[in-house]
């Protein structure tokens, strides 16, 4: 099987998205096959490409996608389980037809991909979007809500109803994300879902694919630490603390660090 380091490690443009969404769901479903659900995102991708009018505009093009996810294949947002983790895994969101906003994402820029019609990743706080990727174009599509368009006071209005309250959009916040942050986000979502279901062994494999993909990030390193502390890997988990406070060694955190290092002393 190749593995997720070496499909990540190379230019950012270059990275396969979907494959390396499906590299890391492999680890969870040993019998996954990578290349049976990318073509099945050249099979969507011909059959959108057999209604795409003459004249491709964005709008008509994102119009035919929506069409043929959201109305004829029935791709829809988990609003009843948001934190299943199966939102989190390609192919389980290829199967099932449901899924987050990231990972719904993921399967429309693959689609849009394959058509030959860039689009980009948006990384809003608290929710993620996509754009065609070109100058000025200024409509933003919300993958988890159908396809709906946006435009950016919507955008605004949208971070309003995530956060119950008045929000300035910050012009950051519709910045794309690289391929890299896109998988990093998702193995993030994994990585507190297990977090929150005391699934330490499979949080500690989310963990080392993240370092895989950020090598010696201090967060995932004393995240780490802090994990093979509580499995009682004393060795292992003092390599990383103290690998963590030589990165950051004023960090909020750094006092805490340190007596949990002395009490493994």
């Amino acid at each position: 099987m190749q593995s997720f380091l070496q499909e990540t490690n190379k230019p950012d443009h270059q990275i396969d998205l979907a494959k390396a969404a499906l590299i890391y769901a492999k680890y969870e479903y040993p019998k996954l096959n990578i290349q049976d659900y990318l073509t099945t995102l050249e099979i969507i991708a011909e059959r959108v490409k057999d209604s795409l009018p003459s004249n491709l505009y964005p709008l008509k093009v994102i119009k035919t996608i929506n069409k043929f996810l959201f109305q004829d294949l029935k791709f829809k947002g988990n609003t009843t389980n948001y934190y299943d983790p199966r939102n989190s895994y390609l192919n389980e969101v290829i199967d099932q037809k449901t899924g987050i906003p990231i990972t719904l994402s993921v399967v429309y820029l693959e689609i849009a991909k394959r058509l030959d019609f860039p689009m980009v990743g948006i990384g809003m706080p608290g929710h993620f979007i996509i754009r065609p990727q070109f100058e000025n174009v200024g409509i933003f599509v919300d993958v988890f809500n159908q396809g709906e368009i946006l435009f950016e006071e919507d955008c605004e209005i949208k971070l309003q109803e995530i956060y119950q309250k008045p929000v300035s959009l910050e012009p950051h916040f519709l910045t794309p994300v690289s391929n890299q942050q896109i998988l990093g986000r998702m193995l993030t979502n994994l990585k507190y879902i297990y977090l929150n279901r005391q699934d330490y062994p499979k949080m500690l494999r989310i963990i080392e694919l993240l370092l895989q993909l950020f090598p010696n990030h201090p967060i995932e390193l004393r995240d780490r630490g802090l994990l093979y502390y509580q499995l009682r890997q004393w060795e292992k988990a003092t390599a990383d603390l103290q690998l963590y406070l030589s990165i950051l060694p004023t960090a909020a955190d750094a006092p805490t660090i340190r007596q949990l290092l002395q009490q493994m002393r």
